[in-house]
C-alpha cells in the first residue's frame, strides 16, 4: 500500500496531465437547469463513467433518474481490512449568466497563477 508522501508524489509527477483531463470535463456545458443541454449533461455522465472505467473501477454504471442521470461506481479491495470509501461529486453546472462578469469563456478553461478558472472547475 502506497504511504502519504508516495501519494503525493505521484499527484505532483502527474499534474499536468490530471490538469488536462480536468480542462476536458469542463469544457462540456453541462448546465443542469437550461433544458438545451440535456444532451450535454448526458455527454459529461457518459465521460464520467469512461474515465472511471479506465481507472480501474469494476462496476461502472450511468443510473437514469427522472432529472438528470446518475454515475455510480464501485472499486472492492482484495483486503478485507480495506477502509470504505464514498466520494460524492457532480457533473452538472448552473448557468453561466451573467457572461460579462468573466474574465474568460466559462467553458475554456484557463490557467491564471496556481488556479484553473472554467464553470464546473
Amino acid at each position: 500500500m502506497p504511504t502519504i508522501g508516495q501519494a503525493i508524489s505521484y499527484a505532483h509527477e502527474h499534474r499536468e496531465q490530471a490538469l488536462r483531463t480536468l480542462q476536458d470535463f469542463v469544457r462540456i456545458p453541462s448546465i443542469s437547469t437550461l433544458p438545451e443541454h440535456q444532451a450535454d449533461i448526458q455527454r459529461a455522465a457518459q465521460w464520467a463513467a469512461q474515465r472511471l472505467k479506465a481507472l480501474g473501477f469494476q462496476q461502472v454504471e450511468i443510473v437514469p433518474t427522472t432529472k438528470h442521470p446518475v454515475v455510480l461506481a464501485t472499486f472492492s479491495s482484495q483486503r478485507p481490512s480495506a477502509p470504505t470509501v464514498l466520494v460524492y461529486g457532480h457533473y452538472d453546472v448552473q448557468p453561466v449568466d451573467p457572461l460579462n462578469e468573466w474574465e474568460t469563456p466559462p467553458f475554456e478553461p484557463t490557467v491564471r497563477g496556481e488556479n484553473l478558472y472554467a464553470r464546473g472547475a
